[in-house]
């Protein structure tokens, strides 16, 4: 049985699934006929599965908060996110270009060509641990601008325990 998913047709020449807030987004060549559609969806149902109960777990754990509680969250993450990264920064011997505060949801940090790091007030969601984690991540990414050996290995010279914080996002 073919799950439920929303289709989107495009001038692509590849099939790919996405799953965004328990929904199913399926992204096709436009004339792609339905049954090789139907047919790539059904063959990928364990992945589909599993990744839907991973994100309603994470969902569980994490629901979207309130406006009020939103609003604190960004309080929270304009006064503890700077000097966490001037911290890290500072040890690493990194300087990054900016800091922005965002609501991404999907992504708790980024770190921009230009050397801005972005970061979601969302993280204020989590242990404090986890959030060093995506600082030290990001911070990283000042140097090696990929997840290579050597990317991780600059980590784990800081957080030796970063799988470990890594995990706690996951939960």
């Amino acid at each position: 049985m073919t799950p439920d998913y929303t289709l989107v047709r495009s001038n692509r020449r590849t099939l790919s699934m996405e799953i965004k807030e328990l929904r199913l987004i399926v992204r096709a060549p436009a004339r792609m006929p339905q049954r090789d559609i139907d047919r790539f969806v059904a063959s990928h149902s364990d992945w589909i599965d599993s990744h839907m109960q991973k994100q309603a777990r994470r969902l569980s754990n994490h629901p979207e908060p309130t406006d009020a509680e939103a609003l604190a969250y960004i309080r929270a993450a304009k006064a503890l996110l700077p000097p966490k990264v001037a911290h890290y920064a500072g040890i690493m011997g990194l300087t990054p270009a900016g800091i922005t505060i965002t609501g991404a949801r999907t992504r708790f940090g980024s770190c921009s060509s230009k050397g801005r790091l972005s970061l979601s007030w969302r993280l204020m969601q989590y242990p404090e641990e986890a959030v060093d984690y995506v600082v030290v991540h990001e911070l990283a990414h000042l140097r090696y601008m990929d997840h290579s050996p050597r990317f991780y290995a600059l980590i784990e010279q800081y957080l030796p325990d970063y799988r470990v914080r890594r995990k706690m996002l996951k939960e």
